[in-house]
């Protein structure tokens, strides 16, 4: 994380009640103070002044976000160009698939899905667009990280850490950065019940000709179905042509 030279700690305050709001989905000026060790007077000065200005919404004696938050993430997802030459390569790994396809992309140290794509016999997960995730444990954040500078990997895990979900989460070091060599070597990534038991995920990297990376994209399903040709050969391949197709058109748009 970046570290603000002079940093206004009116603002730290204002983000850590907008934080609190989201984690809560509302909450009282009592139970902000108690949980952020803020005064009552602190927390209600700020919640009415951002009330004020249409970031928050008081029901009653509880306040919650704003619909005007929905409007920033909406404007901020479009003005991304990966999701504009994205969602058209997503939409069609669902249907090609008939698994969950997504685009996501790193902010941040952590991974934030900017579109999902449902088909026929797609799960339902605890991901939606706009969550953000860990990137050790996930296919797509594999294939992000497997293309970052070591250096920026390596700030990303000391922020993060590697913390672990199931049995299967590689949380060590060592063994993460063997698996971003095989991720290279192959050209795409395998979450293989990294993040959640009974899931597998193939994912492969969004690049461009001058070598960044700009996101991932995948399809995730039950491990009773990716498995066998479809996790070696099927769903790689209509992967890694999604990926390939997103990077040239970014690259060339």
């Amino acid at each position: 994380m970046t570290e603000a030279r002079n940093p206004v700690k009116s603002v730290r305050t204002t983000a850590r009640i907008l934080r609190a709001l989201k984690e809560l989905d509302s909450a009282g000026v009592t139970e902000l103070s108690e949980r952020l060790g803020l005064t009552k007077g602190t927390v209600h000065n700020h919640l009415s002044t951002l009330e004020e200005n249409e970031f928050v919404v008081r029901d009653g004696e509880k306040y919650r976000l704003g619909i005007l938050f929905f409007e920033f993430g909406e404007q901020t997802k479009r003005a991304k160009k990966i999701y504009g030459v994205g969602v058209p390569e997503v939409e069609k790994l669902a249907d090609r698939t008939d698994e969950l396809a997504s685009l996501l992309i790193e902010e941040h140290g952590r991974g934030i899905y900017l579109h999902r794509a449902r088909g026929e016999q797609a799960l339902t997960l605890d991901t939606r667009i706009g969550a953000r995730v860990y990137l050790h444990n996930t296919g797509l954040g594999k294939a992000i990280l497997a293309h970052l500078p070591r250096e920026r990997t390596e700030r990303i895990l000391d922020r993060h850490g590697l913390p672990r979900t199931t049995e299967n989460t590689i949380d060590s070091r060592d063994a993460l950065f063997e698996e971003l060599d095989r991720v290279r070597e192959r050209g795409y990534a395998i979450d293989d019940e990294e993040r959640a038991t009974g899931i597998r995920c193939v994912a492969a990297p969004v690049t461009t000709s001058d070598g960044a990376v700009h996101g991932a994209v995948s399809v995730a399903g039950p491990t009773s179905r990716i498995k066998g040709d479809r996790l070696e050969t099927a769903i790689p391949d209509l992967v890694q042509n999604a990926a390939n197709v997103i990077s040239i058109n970014l690259t060339y748009s």
